[in-house]
């Protein structure tokens, strides 16, 4: 059966109404989750949630993944969109505030002016305490900046424009990134290059296995002494207890986080802010409408941009009699099982796409005559397929 033309959309979050407004007639947002074929979603955790077998994609307004269970989602056949990119400046923009406030002593300068804000000599008192919260300009120094993606290479090429010498260190540096970055910006071979040659370092990379506690007591003891770190992507990346000890004996000067927790608010010498970097309304609404553009390109097209456990997939419009779009295992003979099953039924196959990206894979066929109303389920017979939409077929 052809999925319905009209299609219901559930927010887990609020999500920015300017983004909501991008979906076309027929869609309609549903206040039960049961009924939607797509979820928009912000910070709320979804580990716990039962998906109904209704729902088709999930898209993230953010980054940031770790609060939906990508791979059950993959086994169900349910697409997941992140939106990389669209809050890049906010965060951006508040990373450069980070420098400034770890370099100078900006809070404690506020917080002196509030204790006093009775005193009627305060302006006497001021030229003398202002020595107290005196700190060091960021031109000239140096930043390391590890992970070059979409908010890496806005920070990296920011500090640029503020006179700082930049290194970066990215071993995945997409062909984008490269050509978007300054030709200032001095190329690390390794982490530890950035450790040691570094006044600052700021990280800009996911949370992964392979990044967890990456900034540990074996990274900290390479880099300089009076470092100041700044860590505008996740908590985990850090080992907060090791670098505890390091900012007690002064070997790192200052520490700067969006990610408070009970250790990283109890941090001596460190300014922990309440996640704060997307905190915009440009940047949530940046998010809301790629993820609502995304969504619905893949629900109204099967096309898929930006996800985080399916492969990228552009088949544009379907311009023949019918496009079927299947989720499958990305193991061998599936491609030719599929054709083979067109073949046997005697529909042509006009055009196909088929893409992988880890353990899955994404086949889009756009058929030339009207397929049998038992498409669907046939096609599900096949060992390795996880779902099987009938994205769209001609009156």
């Amino acid at each position: 059966m052809l999925e319905p033309k009209h299609r219901k959309i559930f927010c887990l979050n609020n999500i920015a109404d300017v983004g909501l407004g991008k979906f076309r007639k027929g869609y309609e947002i549903t206040n039960n989750i049961d009924d939607a074929a797509g979820i928009l979603v912000r910070s709320a955790d979804m580990h716990e949630i039962d998906f109904h077998e209704n729902l088709r994609a999930i898209a993230r307004a953010g980054a940031g993944v770790n609060n939906i269970p990508i791979d059950k989602c993959a086994e169900l056949g349910i697409v997941v969109f992140n939106t990389p990119g669209a809050n890049a400046n906010s965060v951006k923009e508040l990373v450069i505030a980070g420098l400034l406030i770890s370099s100078r002593d900006i809070y404690g300068g506020i917080k002196w002016v509030r204790e006093n804000s009775n005193n009627p000599d305060i302006s006497k008192l001021t030229e003398k305490a202002k020595k107290d919260f005196s700190g060091h300009e960021i031109y000239g120094k140096t930043l390391g900046v590890i992970g070059l993606g979409a908010i890496g290479v806005k920070v990296a090429n920011a500090a640029v424009s503020l006179g700082m010498n930049v290194l970066g260190y990215d071993p995945y540096l997409s062909l984008k990134s490269a050509w978007s970055l300054s030709p200032m910006i001095k190329h690390a071979d390794t982490p530890e290059e950035v450790y040691s040659q570094s006044d600052f370092i700021t990280i800009h990379v996911p949370a992964m296995d392979s990044t967890r506690k990456m900034i540990n007591s074996t990274a900290l003891s390479k880099m300089k002494d009076g470092v100041k770190i700044l860590n505008f992507a996740r908590d985990v990346l850090v080992d907060e207890e090791a670098l505890r000890e390091n900012l007690l004996s002064g070997h790192v000067a200052k520490y700067v986080s969006d990610f408070p927790n009970s250790t990283s608010a109890n941090l001596q010498n460190s300014i922990v802010l309440p996640h704060l970097g997307a905190s915009t309304e440009e940047a949530e609404d940046n998010c809301a409408v790629m993820a609502a553009i995304q969504i619905q390109d893949y629900l109204d097209n099967g096309n898929i941009t930006n996800s985080v456990n399916y492969p990228e997939t552009n088949a544009g419009f379907c311009e023949t009699e019918a496009r079927v779009a299947i989720l499958h295992r990305n193991i061998p003979n599936m491609l030719s099982q599929i054709t083979s099953f067109f073949g046997k039924n005697k529909l042509n196959i006009e055009n196909l796409l088929n893409k992988a990206k880890g353990q899955y894979a994404y086949t889009v066929l756009d058929i030339s005559h009207k397929m049998p109303d038992d498409t669907t389920e046939r096609l599900k017979e096949i060992e390795g397929v996880l779902r099987v939409r009938r994205v769209k077929e001609r009156d």
